[in-house]
């Protein structure tokens, strides 16, 4: 059994995570520290805990988050970027784990690629040095070693496993390839802005930070150690009016001619032993309606101009493997569990 502590549980993410890891079955306790609501309980900031895991949920409250992390076998931290190298360095000094769910470890020792997007610089770059870039589906090996992991953005995650087998296999060209992405709403954050007002963002489709998105150079850097080499991509945000959810159409032009059984089987067979990764029948269209709620990455393929450009859909709940579930599965890789404890639950039907 193990002791899990997350710093920052308020958030989205963080309330995301504290659902999941009270029905993990390997977890002995957990703790959740927040600055703001300290003091209070979890069921008085979200009503849904109210009553449960048998009443244990309802008991919970937050505490500072220096204590939080003092004892626990892993930490994850779902502050704002620019926040966890603190926390990482005293959780690490004394050999546990720490996954972070914000940008700060995202980038591996490329300290100048996130100065670029966030505008910071670190405090702590051996420690950067030392993390790995917690995508399960490419880097699962270093990940069963860490003690600091990146989880990765939601974005970042649609995109590159809706990109990665193309470029892995030398099947898609590095350049020319086009993110058209929708997101729902809570990636947006909890704190209120002017374009998630309801009446704002409510029947309304609307790109945004077109052409210099933060996720941009993240997706950049994936797909260039994907492909053994630079890679240009193009990446547009969409806020869509959904609560949950993100779907990636991705257009990339091949090397070669293909056809759309040749294809579907490429990535049928690529990813034939990643339980989280569904690559979806002939004819089928994935959609976030079908992993809502699940760790699941959906992934449906077609093609056009001859079969010479391959549009991949690739859909993901943002705030489950777009963000909590992946940092359970990549605690999971490290802790020698069962990849799939806890995040195994399919999707409703409705």
């Amino acid at each position: 059994m193990f002791k899990a502590a997350i710093i920052g549980a308020t958030g989205y993410a963080g309330a995301e995570l504290a659902r999941l890891l009270l029905g993990h079955p390997d977890l002995g306790s957990l703790v959740l520290a927040s600055s703001s609501a300290e003091g209070e309980s979890m069921g008085s900031v979200y009503p849904n805990f109210l009553g449960g895991s048998g009443g244990a949920a309802t008991d919970l409250r937050f505490v500072d988050p220096v204590s939080a992390a003092s004892s626990a076998d892993v930490v994850f931290s779902s502050l704002p970027h620019g926040l966890a190298e603190d926390h990482a360095a005293a959780v690490r000094a004394r050999g546990a784990l720490f996954i972070d769910l914000s940008a700060d470890f995202r980038f591996g020792a490329d300290e100048a690629a996130f100065v670029g997007a966030y505008g910071k610089g670190w405090k702590r770059p051996e420690l950067h040095a030392e993390s790995v870039y917690g995508l399960p589906e490419r880097y699962r090996k270093a990940i069963a070693k860490a003690r600091v992991i990146g989880n990765p953005g939601c974005y970042p995650t649609s995109a590159a496993l809706g990109i990665y087998p193309a470029l892995a296999l030398g099947l898609a060209r590095r350049e020319g390839i086009i993110i058209d992405a929708k997101s729902g709403v809570t990636g947006a954050g909890k704190e209120p802005t002017k374009s998630t007002h309801y009446p704002e963002c409510a029947d309304s489709l609307a790109p945004y930070k077109i052409g210099e998105h933060r996720h941009g150079p993240e997706i950049e850097r994936t797909l260039a150690e994907m492909a053994g080499g630079p890679v240009e991509a193009i990446f547009t945000p969409h806020l869509a009016p959904m609560g949950r959810g993100i779907v990636s159409t991705i257009y990339l032009p091949l090397a070669k001619t293909v056809d759309a059984k040749a294809l579907r089987e490429i990535y049928a067979d690529f990813y034939k032993a990643e339980r989280f990764v569904r690559v979806l029948p002939a004819g089928s269209v994935a959609t976030n309606r079908n992993v809502r709620l699940s760790n699941y990455c959906d992934i449906s393929l077609h093609l056009a101009r001859g079969g010479r450009t391959a549009i991949v859909v690739s859909a993901i709940d943002n705030m489950v493997k777009g963000a909590a579930g992946q940092a359970i599965q990549n605690m999971n890789i490290a802790l020698g569990l069962d990849e799939g404890s806890g995040i195994s639950m399919l999707p409703p039907a409705f």
